[in-house]
């Protein structure tokens, strides 16, 4: 039985991407050698990195004011590596904080410099996205999560300010059109939507590089990365090349519109068998409910281990939900069919209908 993976991530690729990347992983452009036995100087690799950058640009619309970088080390690096670089001495960053990873960027950007915490959904365990709180002007930066894979919450609008925003887009990046316009730098870890785990894609504005006035460390640096065309050392050959072909499926199934239209009416399938129960509870609440990450509970604890039998048996896998939450979790990026997510609510009402 073919398994539908549900995993926060590492998680589901497309399947044509999966075939490809195994040819490469055999014979790579042809070139008798293996994608991950080749010279990342060479003109191959050279021309997926490109491409990897032009179809970022393509989808995003992102203009010439940008440098696209593909780096190492995930979001958790960046969580420290973009105060460090953006952060100057004597100012302040504001961050937004909406669960497990906003508390690990803030943490990390204390080590650097002066921070202030603007809102928290930390009093309701992270059911919700904060609104209609204050954002001071002279703030160098504001930080938030865009999507909270752990709690299944996401930013449906963004903040009101003059500011220039920073965000960890790692687990709904390229899932819907962005304003890139209102940031100064995107990061995301590409093993949630866009590729396996390995690297990161970073996109920064080039005057925010050139804001810069510390002498950096050359590997935590944005301005030498840039310089070097994400090559200052040996780039994430596989994770990269990977990512470029699920970039370019994104652009062959209609872009990001197409791919948020997707994901709306993938997410409604199962937040629709939540609502329609008396058994499932969702976490999130409604106007915040994540596209990516549906979150939920069973009202009868003791049926939990039932549950996930039916769905082992069903081949659907990765829903056990994180321990900050408990229960379920189904994360349904870009390339999970709405077939998968169909199955995943018949599943849920079966149960339901015997456990009633």
């Amino acid at each position: 039985m073919k398994k539908i993976n549900f995993s926060a991530g590492p998680a589901i690729l497309p399947q044509s991407v999966i075939n490809q990347a195994a040819d490469a992983i055999r014979d790579y452009n042809g070139t008798g050698l293996s994608l991950i036995e080749v010279s990342h100087r060479g003109k191959d690799f050279i021309q997926t990195m490109d491409q990897a950058v032009s179809l970022t640009k393509e989808l995003l619309g992102i203009s010439d004011e940008f440098e696209v970088l593909f780096l190492q080390g995930g979001a958790s690096l960046q969580f420290y590596q973009v105060p460090l670089n953006l952060l100057a001495e004597g100012t302040t960053a504001g961050y937004i904080n909406t669960g497990t990873w906003s508390e690990k960027a803030i943490k990390e950007a204390k080590l650097v410099g002066n921070v202030q915490v603007l809102a928290s959904s930390e009093d309701k365990n992270h059911s919700y996205i904060p609104k209609a709180f204050d954002i001071p002007s002279d703030l160098s930066y504001v930080h938030y999560t865009s999507n909270n894979t752990i709690f299944g919450t996401q930013f449906q609008s963004l903040p009101e300010t003059s500011v220039k925003l920073i965000s960890d887009m790692s687990s709904d990046i390229f899932s819907r059109p962005i304003d890139i316009d209102r940031y100064d730098l995107i990061y995301a870890g590409a093993q949630k939507n866009i590729g396996p785990a390995g690297v990161v894609l970073v996109i920064v504005r080039k005057e925010a590089l050139n804001r810069i006035a510390k002498k950096l460390p050359s590997m935590l640096d944005y301005r030498i990365h840039a310089a070097n065309d994400s090559m200052f050392n040996t780039p994430p050959v596989f994770a990269t090349y990977t990512t470029m072909l699920t970039l370019q499926w994104i652009k062959d199934n209609g872009g990001l519109a197409a791919m948020a239209t997707h994901n709306e009416a993938k997410s409604k399938i199962v937040y629709d068998a939540i609502d329609g129960s008396s058994l499932f509870i969702g976490h999130a609440v409604k106007e915040d409910r994540s596209h990516m990450n549906v979150t939920f509970n069973i009202a009868k604890l003791e049926l939990e281990d039932a549950f996930s039998e039916l769905c082992k048996k069903a081949g659907l896998d990765g829903l056990k939900g994180h321990r900050s939450v408990g229960g379920f979790r189904a994360s349904i990026y870009n390339a999970m069919s709405l077939e998968g997510v169909q199955l995943l609510a018949d599943v849920m009402k079966d149960f339901e209908q015997k456990n009633s």
